[in-house]
């Protein structure tokens, strides 16, 4: 039997590192509980104190076929480099100079968005296609694939 997957992501802002992953990935802020028009109110309903009400948050693929992304606020730094990481398809079916194009623009998109480009892999036929490595707002890496 398959199983659900839910990536979490320990972090210092978990409210604006999912918004950075919702651009990323074309997902959704978590919807708030029913009854609430916003997150703000249903904690506020829920008794969560002020300062612990960024603790938390959650993105989600918007036509439910992706895992759900968990931010949770840890009060640690990152330590070093990650041993598993996101690889963001941004040139399905794409190749050569129109491939690498493609990455770039996107690198450039999320770049204003506060990712870092760190390095670029050319392609290297047969198998090479090339990749951008990346870093989210807080360093974690990733690949636009």
């Amino acid at each position: 039997m398959a199983r659900d997957v839910q990536i979490t992501f320990d972090c210092a802002d978990p409210a604006a590192l999912a918004a950075f992953w919702a651009e990323a990935l074309g997902y959704r802020l978590q919807a708030p509980p029913g009854g609430f028009e916003s997150w703000e109110q249903a904690l506020e309903a829920m008794g969560v104190p002020p300062e612990n009400r960024n603790d938390a948050s959650a993105v989600a693929d918007p036509e439910g076929s992706g895992p759900r992304l968990f931010f949770q606020r840890v009060p640690e730094g990152k330590q070093a480099k990650n041993r598993v990481h996101l690889d963001v398809r941004a040139a399905p079916g794409l190749q050569g100079d129109a491939r690498m194009a493609a990455l770039e623009a996107e690198a450039e998109r999320l770049v204003s968005h506060g990712a870092t480009q760190l390095r670029r892999f050319e392609p290297a036929p047969p198998l090479g296609t090339g990749h951008i490595v990346m870093a989210d707002p807080e360093g974690n890496e990733f690949c636009l694939d």
